[in-house]
């Protein structure tokens, strides 16, 4: 969350920074170094500012250095749940904490095998939380050498944009496909199936889609497989 958030979220709910200041715990003093850029925001005052002011969880901080070891099922789908995707509705609960849909996503791609039900997931929140930190998201993919499959779930983004009539947004997805392009790799992958049977892969490599072979991703997913629209 930058500094300048902070005081359009405030102004936007239409308080004063001694109102802001008593339903953020803090001091109106501190608040004001705060909105001033004088005093970092730390990631607890960013979350419950997030929640004060009725701000997008694209404005909390990505963990930095972002978690490189492996995620679970269950995480994963409660971190989907607390940013909202239908399909994990029943696992919503009222005090999870939010994440940076960012930093959920990376994860989620990460994994070297992932369920059907959470990759299905991952072109709704790029499209629900639409625009991401697209500088940290291509950074911290090239240190992954995730780029291959970030570009793919860009362009079934890109598809269920198309999908929902949303032509703006459509138009900056497909903006963003083309410049990860620039790094795709040469090696092919799978969309987090790395334990794919050599047969399968076969299969694969011949019934993909257009958009999977530009990607190098052995994948059978398509824009029109996915049931939930942003």
């Amino acid at each position: 969350m930058k500094y300048t958030d902070l005081k359009s979220g405030r102004l936007a709910k239409g308080l004063s920074q001694v109102q802001a200041a008593a339903r953020l715990g803090v001091s109106q003093p501190y608040l004001a170094m705060l909105e001033s850029g004088r005093r970092r925001l730390t990631p607890k005052l960013a979350r419950r500012a997030m929640k004060v002011y009725g701000l997008s969880p694209t404005v909390l901080p990505p963990s930095e250095p972002p978690s490189r070891h492996r995620v679970d099922a269950e995480t994963l789908a409660n971190d989907l749940a607390a940013l909202g995707y239908p399909g994990f509705a029943y696992l919503r609960p009222r005090k999870w904490k939010p994440k940076n849909p960012s930093e959920v996503l990376l994860a989620a791609l990460a994994q070297d095998d992932l369920e059907a039900r959470l990759v299905e997931a991952l072109p709704w929140l790029v499209v629900k939380y639409w625009p991401l930190d697209r500088e940290w998201l291509v950074r911290e993919a090239k240190l992954r050498d995730l780029q291959n499959r970030l570009g793919f779930v860009v362009s079934l983004a890109c598809r269920l944009a198309e999908r929902a009539g949303d032509a703006r947004k459509a138009w900056a997805l497909k903006e963003f496909e083309t410049e990860l392009e620039r790094s795709r790799l040469a090696r092919e992958d799978t969309l987090c199936e790395a334990s794919l049977p050599e047969p399968e892969r076969r299969w694969l490599a011949e019934h993909r889609s257009e958009e999977a072979k530009r990607w190098n991703v052995l994948t059978d997913w398509t824009g029109d497989a996915l049931r939930y629209v942003a």
